[in-house]
């Protein structure tokens, strides 16, 4: 059963109220099993999902030719857009907490200076719950207190990017994305596509 049927079978049978928003019906859209903002690990009894296992297991690509990791990605998998109750897909927008934690462990190994490189932080406005974002959009610190930026309460969200003060590297989290581009030194592309704890393919520079 996908979020789609699960929702709309609990809508006819009583147990959720249809969601409606200044009278306009919000059903008529697919549910499609996704959210917003940070992820954490869902808990008990789940296992992360690699998408190169999901890919062996379906025959979809892991990314298609010419494309970017995104939400139409895994076609056979989803009914009509929504994924299968028994998979929790990618937030969008946001890095989930297991993989920023590794990511910015390689890249402290990577960087000259370490935990103390000078790095900025860019919160795109569109995704912050502040009120008045003026000051929160960039913000500048050292690359081992990173998790402050991650958790930050008034975004909700991790960081659209990061980026080293010298320009070494750079992170984009797109909230269309489904995952997060790295432009860096070789040695650093390297080590993220080799990294047992982060999934990462290379794109062309077109991408």
């Amino acid at each position: 059963m996908s979020y789609h049927e699960y929702r709309r079978a609990c809508v006819a049978g009583g147990s959720i109220q249809p969601a409606a928003l200044a009278g306009i019906d919000l059903e008529a859209g697919i549910v499609t099993g996704g959210g917003l903002g940070r992820a954490e690990h869902p808990g008990r009894g789940w296992r992360r999902l690699r998408w190169a296992e999901l890919a062996g297991r379906i025959g979809d690509p892991v990314v298609p030719d010419g494309r970017l990791p995104f939400h139409r990605c895994f076609p056979s998998v989803k009914k009509e857009g929504s994924w299968p109750l028994g998979i929790v897909p990618p937030t969008e927008g946001s890095v989930d907490r297991g993989t920023w934690d590794r990511l910015i462990a390689v890249l402290t190994e990577y960087s000259p200076a370490g935990p103390g490189t000078p790095c900025l932080a860019y919160y795109n406005p569109l995704m912050v719950t502040a009120v008045d974002f003026g000051d929160l959009r960039v913000r500048a610190g050292r690359l081992g207190d990173a998790v402050i930026v991650y958790d930050n309460p008034e975004a909700g969200f991790s960081p659209s990017n990061l980026w080293a003060e010298d320009r070494s590297w750079v992170l984009c989290t797109d909230y269309d994305l489904w995952g997060t581009k790295v432009a860096g030194p070789p040695a650093l592309v390297e080590a993220l596509l080799n990294d047992p704890g982060i999934e990462a393919v290379r794109l062309s520079w077109a991408s």
